[in-house]
């Protein structure tokens, strides 16, 4: 994951703790998380229509 340890992990959270504070970091959690899983979804969307546009190619070389 990056190269980052826990220390590594701890220090950037007490850095977003301070930044944001405590009544924000849940709302920036769920916004990153939001964020992670709309990528996720465009990103297998893409993969499954990359996969549709090959299927005929290989059909036909089958045939």
């Amino acid at each position: 994951m990056f190269g980052l340890g826990p220390t590594e992990l701890l220090i950037i959270l007490g850095i977003v703790l301070l930044i944001f504070g405590p009544s924000k970091l849940p709302e920036v959690g769920r916004a990153i998380g939001r964020g992670i899983r709309e990528f996720r979804s465009a990103a297998q969307e893409i993969e499954d229509a990359t996969e549709e546009a090959e299927e005929p190619k290989d059909k036909a070389k089958t045939q």
